[in-house]
């Protein structure tokens, strides 16, 4: 009498096809992605006086820099809306998409112990800085909203069906720092430099993005560059929607949108080659 064959319910392989992204086992690890968030999230306020009170005050404080600099020094345009309110917008999408970006990019070099020792699905990591950051954003967000009501409730704003769409521009900035953090990652594991370079990149194109300005004031050549940013889109719609002004035009967002998720699928097929043997060089 025969046995009965045995049934594994995981097969760990070295090899695997390029686009085998294993998205079904990242779903099914889940539970790992809470708890990382978890972990992310409370080690946040660990130590700290003010605790989530720091996610106010960044924000905050850039805002009365960019008011001081951009608003009454530069004299920049903001294309009628108040200028705290065209700050503070700017800068909670552009602090979400930043933290994101830099979180994903150093996955590789900053996670190489638990990697080492055990095994599970690597885009875990990518993913788990995403979802952490949204939640830091959703506690930004709330101070825009009630800056928001107050501008309002006095009529010097007009919002427009675009407000809409804000989920989906959310899904674009974190698809976007999610594919270009994974090439950096991917990337940095032979060359260490370009973490350096990075962070400057981040800052400098911070400036190529209608953050403090809108794209009203650019004109020419640069304003053609501009128009293909994958970031013009995002901003601008959302500045539109939230607000009713900006030079805004749906083909700006779906030109964002395909930008994107070609930014993404090359970062996950990246990622996913360079994860089979990162830790050699690592």
């Amino acid at each position: 009498m025969t046995e009965p064959q045995q049934q594994w319910t995981e097969t760990i392989e070295s090899k695997h096809s390029l686009f085998d992204l294993k998205l079904g086992e990242v779903w099914r690890y889940k539970d790992l992605v809470f708890m990382f968030v978890k972990r992310d999230f409370v080690s946040s306020f660990k130590q700290t006086v003010l605790g989530p009170v720091w996610f106010f005050i960044n924000p905050i404080l850039t805002t009365i820099v960019y008011l001081v600099i951009f608003g009454n020094i530069a004299g920049l345009s903001t294309d009628g809306v108040p200028k705290v309110l065209f700050y503070l917008s700017g800068v909670t999408l552009w602090n979400y998409f930043a933290s994101c970006l830099t979180g994903a990019s150093n996955v590789f070099t900053s996670n190489a112990g638990i990697f080492g020792k055990v095994y599970f699905p690597r885009l875990v990591m990518p993913l788990t800085v995403v979802i952490s950051n949204l939640m830091r954003f959703g506690v930004q967000f709330l101070l825009f909203l009630l800056v928001f009501f107050f501008y309002l409730f006095k009529g010097e704003i007009q919002p427009n069906i675009w407000i809409l769409a804000t989920p989906f521009l959310i899904i674009l900035m974190a698809a976007f720092a999610l594919g270009a953090g994974m090439i950096f990652s991917a990337m940095t594991t032979k060359y260490r430099d370009l973490q350096m370079l990075l962070t400057f990149g981040v800052s400098l194109y911070m400036y190529a993005t209608p953050v403090v300005y809108p794209l009203s004031v650019l004109s020419g050549i640069w304003k053609k560059l501009a128009f293909y940013n994958p970031l013009s889109g995002i901003f601008e719609c959302f500045k539109y929607g939230w607000m009713g002004s900006g030079d805004f035009s749906p083909l700006m967002l779906i030109v964002s949108s395909a930008i994107i998720f070609f930014i993404l699928a090359l970062g996950i097929l990246i990622f996913n080659k360079v994860e089979k043997s990162f830790m050699d060089t690592v």
